[in-house]
């Protein structure tokens, strides 16, 4: 046998990707505490807290109005399954958290949808989760936005789409009511 052969089988890494949005961080620079651009390992039995304290915080945040805790991440595996999850706890008692419509309070916990966005007073962060298959890790990798990640990616639009799909806003109806046809005439 060829050491090719021999050698261990690679295993894949699950990945956290999550870009940072702050309107003022051109000014205040909120997010230079953080690696952004670089995949970093996190031990699966660690977990993940996001605040101002460097003393407690892997991440930190660097605005006065961010708790000291802000948020945790936990690395899990959902029972009876092979599947990895990221559960997510609000450790603020003075600001609510809010994963994609689900608002939390203080040491309220979700499972982290696998695309979703966590807001907190003015910021914004796009949460992406890669699968993979290590059990010991799994990786971080931040990024920065630099425009508002709700109003870019996410905001639905606030008027229904008939099921012809043709929005109406496309078509001004200039004053006229809707007329109800039924089916079966032509």
């Amino acid at each position: 046998m060829t050491s090719f052969e021999e050698a261990e089988t690679e295993e894949t890494v699950t990945c956290l990707h999550l870009t940072f949005y702050h309107p003022c961080q051109e000014d205040k620079m909120m997010f230079r505490c953080l690696n952004f651009c670089k995949r970093e390992q996190v031990r699966a039995d660690e977990m993940a807290k996001f605040g101002r304290d460097s003393n407690v915080c892997r991440y930190n945040l660097m605005d006065t109005r961010v708790s000291r805790i802000q948020f945790s991440l936990q690395f899990y595996r959902k029972l009876n399954s092979s599947e990895f999850c990221f559960e997510i706890k609000n450790m603020s008692k003075k600001t609510k958290l809010t994963v994609d419509q689900t608002e939390l309070g203080y040491l309220n916990k979700i499972d982290l949808p696998w695309k979703c966005i966590i807001c907190f007073g003015d910021y914004q962060i796009l949460a992406e989760v890669q699968e993979g298959e290590s059990v010991d890790y799994f990786e971080t990798h931040l990024h920065l936005a630099e425009v508002p990640i709700l109003q870019e990616r996410w905001l639905p639009s606030l008027q229904p789409i008939p099921e012809n799909g043709i929005s109406s806003s496309l078509f001004p109806s200039q004053g006229k009511s809707p007329i109800e046809i039924d089916e079966n005439e032509s």
